[in-house]
């Protein structure tokens, strides 16, 4: 505790602490209690409550008015700041010792972040995943709780990395976590921006807001680090004006530093060129033929043989619920986690430029409650111009009612489209009517959910994958 700001201290800071907490009902005997302000409850509500559960020092904004004889209370400007700092310290700075590489953007970064953490451990390089579907340390996997985890699970996260004997760790860097002072710090050996796309208004207010967060992870990169962006992102130069980072850039459709193009493109399979070297990969679409050369840039910067780097490329197989297909009696499933208006609308045309004139897209699509209201008619909009059929239905709603999304996003839909769409509140209804409607040949995509395997239902999380769901009705239709 003796390395961070404070305004004013009470008591001993020299006491041996069991562990730092921030949720006041994870407190045990001997615990650090970290009261920060929440965007829906604030912590210092509960200080009474981590000190009944062992919590000997408490760090806070706000002083409490009754304060107990023998807790020490430390006065600081920002909780979330000194949480940052005392996690790092607590866990002995494990980030010190690793080459961490962020990956920002609205799209993308899961599947950068989980190609490049295969791709290194294949090579030989331990490494470590920070994801939105999973966390991983040399091969071991750690269930996600969010995109960026808080400070004292990241440090902890990395301190198991080092444990390991990782070398490198990639992770995601979501736009919460660098508002949320999560990683405060943490010294990045290279960052790459994805793309900027209509996402999380509900919480950051604006799109400059939204764009100003991502770029505080540039303007923090030291000189010995590396900055990579996206040019086909009008966004990704604004990212380098105020980086000390030595700049790369990759694109499809600009002068780059790492140019390619989509040469060829099948359902399972596209051929690409990444300044000059064909490859053949396991995946499909622009946007991924996108997230591929920025995997092979940072391959490159780190100093692996290009050939390598193209074999391995080639070898890479698609992330879970990321584009993931499957085919059931001729019918194609494509399981996405497309929940962005630009997303959705990158994955249909992706379908739409390898599908066949007999072949119908039948998009399942639904709109997360408590969240950003604006883009759920954008959304249906993408979804009816892009699909022959349109289904709208259940996302996690939430402690919304699943019809007042529904309401939202068909405003989106003109009259002379509605013929296109059917509402169905219930998800699983929702997939077995497309399989249902679909004809030898078609391709359904369900989207908005990928790799998660739960929906948020007033509180409660229950099971829910939409690719059980899709096997389930379509190995019953076929019996």
């Amino acid at each position: 505790m003796k390395n961070i700001e404070t305004i004013d201290q009470i008591g001993d800071i020299s006491i041996a602490l069991s562990g730092i907490y921030t949720d006041s009902r994870k407190v045990i005997a001997n615990g650090l209690f970290v009261a920060l302000h929440g965007t829906q409850t604030d912590g210092h509500n509960f200080i009474d409550k981590a000190l009944k559960n062992g919590a000997v020092a408490v760090i806070c904004e706000i002083l409490p008015e009754k304060r107990i004889e023998g807790i020490t209370y430390l006065l600081v400007k920002n909780s979330a700041v000194a949480l940052a700092s005392l996690a790092a310290a607590f866990h002995g700075n494990p980030a010190d010792k690793l080459k961490i590489i962020g990956i920002t953007g609205t799209n993308g970064k899961t599947t950068i972040a989980t190609l490049l953490y295969n791709m290194f451990n294949n090579l030989g390089y331990k490494s470590g995943l920070i994801s939105t579907v999973a966390y991983y340390i040399a091969g071991k996997e750690t269930p996600a709780s969010h995109t960026t985890p808080d400070a004292v699970k990241l440090h902890s996260l990395f301190k198991e990395m080092v444990d390991e004997g990782c070398e490198y760790c990639f992770m995601e860097v979501s736009s919460h976590a660098i508002h949320q002072k999560r990683i405060l710090g943490i010294d990045f050996s290279g960052a790459v921006f994805t793309n900027l796309t209509h996402d999380h208004l509900d919480y950051h207010k604006n799109f400059k807001s939204y764009r100003d967060t991502k770029k505080q992870l540039f303007d923090n990169l030291n000189k010995n680090a590396f900055a990579l962006i996206n040019t086909d992102d009008k966004n990704g130069t604004f990212m380098l004006q105020n980086t000390a980072a030595k700049k790369y850039s990759y694109s499809l459709k600009h002068a780059a530093d790492y140019k390619a193009k989509l040469i060829e493109a099948h359902l399972n399979s596209t051929l690409i060129e990444i300044n000059g070297t064909e490859i053949w990969t396991l995946f499909t679409g622009e946007f991924n033929t996108s997230n591929l050369t920025a995997v092979y840039a940072v391959a490159d910067i780190a100093g692996i043989e290009k050939e390598q780097i193209a074999t391995q490329i080639s070898k890479l197989k698609p992330v879970n619920g990321r584009f993931e297909t499957i085919q059931i009696n001729n019918i194609t499933g494509i399981i996405d986690y497309a929940h962005t208006p630009d997303a959705l609308e990158n994955v249909l045309k992706t379908i739409n430029s390898v599908k066949t004139a007999k072949q119908q897209v039948i998009t399942v699509v639904g709109a997360g409650g408590d969240r950003d209201k604006s883009k759920r008619p954008v959304m249906a909009k993408v979804a009816v111009e892009n699909s022959d059929k349109v289904i709208l239905t259940s996302d996690n709603p939430r402690t919304e009612p699943p019809t007042n999304i529904l309401d939202d996003m068909e405003r989106g839909i003109i009259p002379v489209m509605q013929k296109k769409m059917l509402r169905i509140t219930d998800r699983k209804e929702a997939i077995k009517t497309a399989c249902l409607i679909a004809n030898t040949g078609d391709i359904i995509l369900i989207a908005g959910k990928g790799h998660e395997n739960y929906q948020e239902i007033n509180g409660k999380r229950i099971h829910f994958d939409d690719k059980e769901v899709f096997m389930e009705m379509m190995n019953l239709l076929k019996n």
